[in-house]
């Protein structure tokens, strides 16, 4: 077992086929007993090809917030995303999930992450604004707000750059940024360019990450933009 993890030393890069792990992706939410996520993903020559997240607290269903928790999401490149029960014995065949099909903007939610020093909340405040945004936002940790939003429990998922050196990790967007395409959302970064995850270990050319319904993506970026000139 010892050799099988010293063997996983690999840096990245655009060429290579290797697999980016995150066995527990939010920390903090799994000590608070709350939302935490075990993420893998397959990527291929700088592109992520499938995409796997666990949520073992994440409710099946939204609207029954008080009743079956534990989520398996996958994704594979041109396959579409699908969902099922994590529960121990369960049956059930995976169906497959979409993002919402919100057209106007002041009909959505935010999803963003709990802890402050992921992502400026005041920020998003003002998005909300722009955006005309009123319902509060959804708070939780890990890449559990990327199935949330690949499901359409929300619609938003923002991750505002909160200093000018930090930079994020593959392992905390790959299985995300996949399942969100394949749920018919986009992701990219704060500037609207596609996650590099051709660089190594780091998503070095991006900032921030922003992903949502591919069909208010175009407002969602232009909300974002706004809001960070002004501290230009």
């Amino acid at each position: 077992i010892l050799r099988s993890i010293d063997r996983g030393q690999y840096a990245g890069g655009p060429q290579g086929r290797h697999w980016t792990l995150d066995p527990i992706d939010g920390t903090k939410g799994f000590l608070r007993g709350e939302q935490f996520a075990v993420c893998l993903a397959l990527i291929i020559d700088g592109k992520v090809c499938l995409g796997v997240v666990g949520c073992p607290n994440l409710p099946y269903d939204m609207s029954k917030p008080d009743g079956e928790r534990g989520v398996l999401m996958v994704a594979v490149k041109g396959q579409g995303a699908f969902q099922r029960k994590l529960s121990a014995g369960s049956v059930d065949s995976e169906t497959p999930v979409h993002v919402s099909s919100v057209l106007d903007t002041a009909d959505a939610v935010f999803c963003e992450s709990v802890e402050a020093q992921h992502t400026d909340h005041s920020h998003n405040a003002n998005i909300a604004r722009i955006l005309g945004i009123t319902k509060p936002s959804v708070r939780m940790d890990s890449q559990c707000k990327y199935a949330s939003v690949a499901r359409g429990d929300a619609e938003i998922y923002l991750r505002l750059p909160v200093s000018e050196t930090y930079v994020e990790k593959i392992w905390d967007h790959a299985s995300g940024n996949i399942i969100i395409h394949e749920a018919g959302g986009k992701v990219s970064d704060i500037n609207g360019k596609e996650l590099d995850f051709s660089i190594g270990r780091t998503l070095s050319a991006n900032k921030g990450v922003v992903a949502c319904s591919a069909k208010i993506f175009d407002e969602v970026i232009g909300a974002v933009q706004t809001t960070l000139a002004k501290d230009s």
